[in-house]
């Protein structure tokens, strides 16, 4: 007997990594100059050179027994001491070390944080557009998925219907901010508003309703746009975050959850995350990526090449007469596909083997993802294709 559930998903990728998969088999049939595939949100820039001396620096120490042994569950203490110190400088709040956790990227700190909300009935609210995973990640995790439907003028919230969707069961709200894919990133209005009612309805229902914030993409924003300090708005913020897209090192998986003080019930929630880490099979994250947190807990990202992508691609499709809200933050853009519905576009535009991505697994089945992380060459061969795809239509 094999779960089927478990089954569907390994049997199935998502829709990101089937085209990635097909833009890898096709380039391997008419060269790799011939695909441009705008499917995956690999960083298209090196690691910041601070990592990359880190890393020399770690790996040449004589005692490699000391880089590569287990760490407590939790991460190494100065790992976590580090990671605590920049955000308390970031958000100039006071962080403790124990109360973040290493994890092998944001993944699998969301879905700690997830299993320890699982109650009986629960359920869990996703903003339109959303990252197509958080429905496995809810739903495997044992609770109830419910999707708001998106607010399509700007890709804030639309409070409207979250609080129609917001019952007595619903134990979080997740928060991606960078979106992903929209690259939107929410105002201070938006989040005093969520917020506010967030705060009415965990009254009224006798409960907390926790915000788990997503924030693989905090240090990725652009034309002075601002992440802000979610916890210092709704204290019951629990920070889910990945060091892969600031480092570059998507392939190395290291992140944490973080759970503040200030968080109702926070060492409960804490040792239950840990709890749930614990039966997925962590014994701690990758040691040596530990290290290279430790050695450059405030390294940010230098920006150039993804503005100048996300530039060149947004102006050069809304000048074709594509339908597109510029992202302030992140690394795609969410376009309007021109008549019809997204998917029947992207299976257009794959027989001129350009690889963007249908919105249907973000909830917005007629916008279409491309990710900007990519070479500027690339962008600019692919546009004939681009318009001569909108000319078609």
């Amino acid at each position: 007997m094999i779960n089927e559930s478990m089954y569907q998903l390994g049997s199935k990728p998502s829709c990101i990594r089937e085209l990635f998969m097909y833009g890898l088999k096709q380039a391997a049939i008419v060269g790799k100059e011939n695909v441009y595939d705008f499917s995956i949100g690999n960083p298209s820039v090196p690691a910041p050179q601070a990592v990359t001396d880190a890393f020399r620096a770690i790996t040449a120490q004589e005692d490699t027994l000391a880089i590569h042994s287990y760490t407590p569950a939790g991460g190494a203490p100065d790992a976590r001491a580090a990671v605590a110190a920049d955000l308390a400088a970031r958000t100039d709040t006071p962080v403790r070390a124990e109360n973040v956790f290493f994890t092998c990227g944001a993944a699998p700190a969301l879905v700690s944080v997830l299993r320890a909300l699982a109650v009986e009935n629960s359920e869990v609210i996703a903003i339109t557009p959303y990252f197509p995973e958080y429905r496995p990640f809810v739903e495997c995790s044992g609770s109830k998925f419910v999707p708001v439907p998106a607010d399509m003028e700007n890709f804030q919230i639309n409070f409207a219907e979250m609080e129609k969707r917001i019952t007595a069961n619903t134990q979080a709200v997740i928060v991606n901010s960078p979106n992903n894919p929209s690259g939107a990133v929410y105002s201070l209005e938006t989040l005093q508003t969520l917020a506010k009612l967030l705060t009415a309805k965990s009254q009224e229902y006798g409960h907390p309703i926790y915000v788990i914030a997503d924030e693989p993409y905090r240090e990725l924003v652009y034309d002075d746009a601002y992440v802000h300090y979610i916890p210092a708005i709704y204290p019951n913020t629990v920070i889910c975050y990945s060091y892969s897209k600031v480092f570059s090192l998507p392939g190395e998986r290291i992140g944490y959850f973080f759970i503040p003080d200030c968080v109702e019930d926070s060492a409960r929630l804490f040792a239950a995350a840990a709890g749930a880490a614990r039966i997925m099979g962590h014994v701690c994250a990758p040691s040596l990526q530990q290290q290279v947190v430790r050695a450059c807990a405030t390294v940010k990202p230098d920006l150039t090449e993804y503005d100048r992508n996300r530039t060149l691609l947004y102006e050069a499709l809304t000048e074709y007469g594509y339908t597109c809200v510029k992202p302030q933050g992140a690394f795609y853009l969410f376009v309007k596909a021109p008549k019809g519905t997204a998917k029947e576009f992207s299976d257009r535009a794959k027989q001129e083997n350009l690889l963007i991505v249908p919105g249907d697994d973000f909830g917005c089945p007629e916008y279409f993802r491309a990710s900007t992380c990519v070479s500027n060459d690339m962008i600019r061969r692919s546009l004939p294709v681009f318009k001569k795809l909108i000319e078609e239509v």
